[in-house]
């Protein structure tokens, strides 16, 4: 990393979680309030409608920090989606966002790479961390391996990293008009084709509590991702569609020809399998119509950027003194 004192910007959900979110504050405090610091940290936390209260030592004298109070929950991905607008909308003298958790999991140890890796890529590229060991219970793992395996079946694409991440300054306005970002943050780095790398950094544990994410949350997260690739989808469902039709027309002219020219047919049985045939070839089609019409009335509806549209959620901010 560059000798230059460099600024980052923290954006960081909170749901419930202030005794943690105290643990990675103080952390973050021992790791790079130093007389050497060649990092100076602003953090950004994103209250997603907590109805825990606050921890009374959560600020510090040494790190900026500032609290955006939501006036209801309105999940993980979109409270990482106001944080990322309201710093663009807002914020001018920092060089890099980074967006982590604030359960522990995301070290902020790891920052460094983070901003290092960037740095590499001359700031032409946003950084996510790759998970090289993870630390969640077997089940969540074999939840998380099939949610991978059905998003790469579905989209074509893969995603093997979450949400923790560096954006280069110049690429967060790139960030923030995507639609999509309010779906899933990570997805919409990918659909939007906006450059990206990883780096492979182990998963930390918990600071305290329990995870708010179990298998209906993964669920719900795994279906926010694919929707974010509807384009894509579509075409997918439209290929499937197309060629079950198809399986099924040279389907019929096989019972047809059995019927017709050969010896081995049984009374009433042609006209049975055609009839199935033919009703398969209606839901196919009837899949293939409903696909067609909302993919043409998705684009027909284009939507101007909403960089503003976070001020919408936002109760109240708290400042820490420094600020």
């Amino acid at each position: 990393m560059n000798r230059e004192l460099k600024k980052i910007i923290c954006v960081i959900p909170v749901y419930n979680d202030w005794e943690s979110f105290s643990i990675l504050v103080s952390t973050i405090e021992k790791t790079y309030c130093t007389p050497q610091k060649k990092i100076a940290i602003h953090i950004v936390a994103i209250n997603d409608g907590s109805f825990e209260e606050k921890e009374d030592n959560m600020f510090t004298d040494e790190i900026p920090i500032e609290i955006i109070n939501l006036k209801v929950n309105i999940g993980h991905q979109r409270a990482i989606a106001v944080g990322l607008q309201f710093v663009n909308d807002t914020k001018s003298n920092f060089d890099y966002v980074v967006v982590l958790d604030s359960d522990g999991e995301d070290k902020p140890e790891d920052l460094v790479y983070l901003v290092s890796k960037c740095e590499e890529e001359k700031d032409q590229k946003i950084i996510f961390a790759q998970r090289k060991k993870r630390q969640e219970s077997f089940f969540f793992k074999i939840g998380y391996f099939f949610y991978k395996t059905f998003f790469y079946g579905l989209t074509g694409q893969k995603i093997n990293f979450g949400n923790f991440s560096c954006i280069p300054k110049k690429l967060l306005k790139r960030v923030v008009v995507q639609d999509n970002l309010w779906n899933h943050y990570s997805g919409s780095i990918i659909q939007s084709k906006t450059p990206f790398g990883k780096v492979l950094l182990d998963r930390g544990i918990r600071y305290a509590g329990h995870s708010k994410m179990n298998f209906t949350s993964l669920i719900l997260h795994g279906l926010s991702s694919i929707s974010v690739y509807f384009d894509s989808l579509s075409v997918r469902i439209l290929k499937l569609s197309l060629f079950g039709i198809l399986v099924c027309f040279l389907s019929v002219l096989s019972v047809l020809y059995i019927k017709l020219f050969t010896e081995s047919s049984i009374p009433g049985w042609a006209s049975n399998l055609i009839l199935i045939f033919f009703s398969i070839i209606l839901q196919f089609s009837s899949v293939t119509l409903i696909v067609l019409l909302m993919q043409l009335s998705a684009r027909k509806n284009i939507k101007t950027p909403s960089e503003g549209i976070y001020k919408e959620f936002i109760d109240s901010i708290q400042m820490s003194c420094k600020e």
